[in-house]
C-alpha cells in the first residue's frame, strides 16, 4: 500500500476496534439474520435462489455475510483491509458455524482468481474508500463469472451535501456534489481521506468494465442511523439517502 492508502488503513484499524468491543452485541445481531434490507432481498432474490458463491468487498463486521448465507448463498468470501475487522468477523462466523472465509486485502488488488464469484456484494460505506472507481469496477468484472452479478447498496452520492439539522433539510456550505475527496471529520474514521463519486461516475465505471446495468433504485431511507435516536430532516422522505445498483457481467 502507498502512504495515502496506508494512512487510511491505520484510521480504519482504529475504527474497527468497535467490532471487537461490541463483539457480543454483533454476535446476537448476526443470529437474528436481519442485516439485509427488504429492497436488497427484492433485487438479490433471483440470484440467491441459485445458491451463488459470493465475494463481499469491504465486508466490515460481516453481519451481511451471515445473512447472505441464510438467504441462499452457498459460500461467502469476505474481503477487508482491516485485519481487526476481518479477525472479529471470522471469529463470529466460526462461532456460528457458517461458511464464510475472510481475506485481508486492499481493493482492487485482490488475491482471488478470475471468475471466482457468481455475485459480488458491496456497499454500506464501501465506495468512499475507492480512490479509483474505474479500477474498482474493472476488478469486480474480473472476479465475476460470465453472467455473474454485482450488487451495490450504498449511501447516495448526494448524502455528503445534507446537513444533520433536525428542523428542515439544508445543504452544507462546505461540500460539493462534484468534489472528488474530503477528509472525514467524524467518528469512527476521523482524519481518513474519503473519495466522493457521483451516480454518473459509478454507473459509467460499471458500463466501461463490461457490466450491464439491470436496476438502479434510489431510496429516502439512509442505510445507517446513529444509536442515539437523532433524526435529521434530510431523512424525512424528501431527499435521496441511499441507492441500489444491480449489474450483470456480459459474455
Amino acid at each position: 500500500m502507498d502512504a495515502e492508502v496506508a494512512a487510511n488503513r491505520v484510521a480504519w484499524e482504529r475504527a474497527s476496534r468497535k467490532h471487537v468491543d461490541e463483539y457480543d452485541e454483533l454476535l446476537a445481531e448476526a443470529r437474528r439474520l436481519e442485516s439485509l434490507r427488504a429492497w436488497e432481498l427484492e433485487l438479490l432474490g433471483p440470484t440467491l435462489a441459485e445458491a451463488p458463491v459470493v465475494v463481499h468487498l469491504q465486508s466490515g463486521h460481516g453481519l451481511d455475510d451471515v445473512d447472505l448465507l441464510a438467504k441462499g448463498a452457498r459460500k461467502v468470501v469476505g474481503v477487508d483491509y482491516s485485519s481487526t475487522a476481518a479477525a472479529a468477523a471470522q471469529r463470529r462466523a466460526c462461532e456460528l458455524e457458517v461458511g464464510v472465509q475472510y481475506v485481508v486485502a486492499e481493493v482492487p488488488t485482490l488475491p482471488l482468481r478470475d471468475g471466482c464469484a457468481d455475485l459480488v456484494y458491496t456497499g454500506k460505506g464501501a465506495l468512499i474508500w475507492m480512490r479509483d472507481i474505474q479500477a474498482w469496477a474493472t476488478e469486480v468484472a474480473r472476479l465475476l463469472k460470465p453472467g455473474g452479478r454485482l450488487y451495490v447498496y450504498e449511501a447516495h452520492p448526494t448524502v455528503p451535501l445534507w446537513s444533520w439539522d433536525e428542523d428542515k433539510p439544508r445543504i452544507r456550505d462546505d461540500r460539493s456534489y462534484f468534489a472528488r475527496s474530503h477528509i472525514n471529520d467524524s467518528f469512527p474514521a476521523n482524519g481518513a481521506q474519503e473519495w466522493q463519486w457521483s451516480l454518473g461516475d459509478i454507473v459509467t465505471a460499471c458500463v466501461r468494465a463490461g457490466l450491464a446495468i439491470e436496476a438502479l433504485e434510489e431510496y429516502a431511507e439512509p442505510f445507517w442511523r446513529p444509536a442515539d435516536g437523532h433524526r435529521a430532516a434530510a431523512w424525512e422522505g424528501r431527499l435521496p439517502n441511499s441507492f441500489s445498483l444491480l449489474a450483470r457481467r456480459e459474455g
